[in-house]
């Protein structure tokens, strides 16, 4: 009788331990130990091992060697499976709902009553993957128009702690109003954050990704490639320059010439006698012709 109520206690001040945390994915099957090194001269038809939740409400129970489902709640019916050897209880498609404490009671039946021979706490943490982050960008859009770009994802779990978009070659974080919405049955998050902004002048093709952060991960989206064709360039005003610089140049080349040919005659040409020398002559000659006419007779009378 008093070992009875000693293991009691014992086990009981073991409760106050701190859980044993597990993890699993959304619709997959969680595991909660129960730990227990069997004792010699205790048979399995002498225990009673059972798991209840917060509420007190019975997942299994495993009674004198037998499965017992008399007391199981309706919500785990069909949802669970005994693991004998190692003392742990698989829970199969697993929700968000399930998420939190869980105990598992080892009692020895006796002719005299029930003993605890032990307790273990798990506490059970249930996530879901989001989707890959999907960028989805608006119709006709232009580089006139800016970007204007929408992330999202969905079916995750838990709530995510942030979303934004990356551009080529920065390190700011872009994004506005992030939009977080819960399903209620499977109490799974969406989530969404747009982008507007303008093109930036000069540039013509831009790389973006989008990602998303929750406590446990970042998720990031496939890049997403804004391409946009340059103008069409504009020959006219180098055409009028060319013109305007060969015409330049052409003069120049004339100035030149009409300057070196000057220099030229001036250096090598003899210069020509001019106007009023030529009738200056002219008129010396006309007087010395008619002083020979003068002259003559004198010559011939000697």
């Amino acid at each position: 009788m008093y070992l009875g109520i000693l293991f009691s206690v014992l086990a009981y001040l073991l409760s106050d331990a701190v859980p044993v945390k597990r993890q699993a994915y959304f619709n997959s099957t969680a595991y909660l130990p129960c730990p227990f090194t069997k004792a010699q001269n205790i048979s399995p038809s002498e225990l009673v091992v059972f798991w209840q939740d917060r509420k007190n409400s019975v997942l299994y129970e495993h009674y004198l060697g037998a499965e017992k489902l008399d007391n199981v709640n309706a919500k785990y019916l069909s949802r669970t499976s005994f693991d004998r050897d190692n003392h742990a209880l698989r829970l199969h498609n697993v929700q968000i709902k399930d998420t939190g404490l869980y105990d598992c009671f080892i009692q020895q039946k006796t002719p005299t009553g029930s003993i605890i021979l032990q307790q273990w706490e798990t506490e059970l943490s249930v996530i879901a993957n989001f989707s890959e982050p999907e960028i989805e960008e608006a119709q006709n859009e232009t580089r006139n128009t800016g970007i204007n770009l929408t992330c999202s994802s969905k079916q995750g779990y838990p709530e995510p702690t942030k979303m934004y978009f990356l551009i080529t070659n920065s390190t700011n974080e872009y994004g506005d109003n992030m939009q977080i919405s819960q399903d209620n049955v499977t109490k799974l998050f969406s989530v969404s954050v747009s982008l507007s902004l303008p093109f930036p002048d000069g540039v013509y093709n831009m790389t973006i990704v989008c990602i998303l952060e929750t406590e446990s991960m970042n998720i990031s989206s496939k890049p997403h490639n804004m391409v946009f064709s340059q103008p069409p360039f504009d020959r006219r005003p180098w055409i009028q320059i060319a013109v305007s610089s060969s015409l330049l140049c052409c003069l120049s080349l004339l100035t030149v010439y009409i300057v070196v040919k000057k220099c030229l005659k001036k250096q090598n040409l003899p210069c020509r006698p001019s106007r009023k020398t030529r009738e200056s002559e002219r008129d010396s000659g006309a007087d010395e012709s008619i002083n020979l006419e003068e002259v003559e007779p004198q010559l011939h009378q000697q």
